[in-house]
């Protein structure tokens, strides 16, 4: 069992919160951090409102920097393959990939994305609904090792060895990031 609830705590078991200016900002941060050479992403993202309006705000955000998005891919929370939107969010090798929706909908994905594609989960960040222990449970810790994103409140979460590590915001450049709460998913 997780720990007390001290992080940031899903909308609901099914579908994504609406996301944030703050998550926003913070996941655009993390792709234009010092030195990001990133400059195409594939964006992905659920079928249910909260997920779609994400991905279309990201991608508007995005592209008013001058910046591209070679797809915007949508899929079911339920499918009999998850082979088609793989293929289609990896087919225009981009720099980097941009997931929001529900746990269960993305977890399968990305155990498509990591067996089927050339895929980089390194190069992957996700909206505040991806960093919870229920992705890492569903999708397995191998599977989405190394995946990071943003949270509502604008600190950023990254999933390690099982682990679901957020971190708070970062009020100035000069501020070290700090752990705000971590939960093990259990084995």
């Amino acid at each position: 069992m997780n720990g007390p609830a001290t992080g940031p705590r899903p909308h609901m078991e099914g579908l994504p919160a609406r996301h944030t200016e703050a998550e926003l900002a913070a996941l655009i941060g993390l792709l234009t951090a010092h030195r990001s050479r990133i400059r195409s992403v594939a964006v992905g993202h659920g079928r249910d409102g909260h997920s779609r309006a994400a991905a279309q705000a990201f991608t508007a955000a995005w592209q008013a920097l001058g910046k591209d998005v070679l797809a915007v891919v949508d899929w079911p929370e339920d499918a009999a393959s998850w082979l088609r939107p793989a293929r289609r969010l990896t087919a225009q090798t981009p720099d980097a990939w941009v997931l929001a929706g529900a746990p269960a909908g993305v977890a399968h994905l990305a155990r498509r994305l990591r067996r089927s594609t050339d895929w980089d989960l390194a190069r992957t960040v996700g909206f505040a609904s991806l960093g919870t222990p229920r992705l890492v449970e569903l999708a397995g810790a191998d599977t989405v090792h190394g995946l990071r994103g943003a949270a509502r409140d604008g600190g950023t979460w990254e999933l390690r060895r099982g682990w679901t590590t957020h971190y708070a915001p970062v009020a100035t450049a000069d501020c070290q990031w700090s752990t705000w709460a971590r939960q093990r998913v259990p084995r």
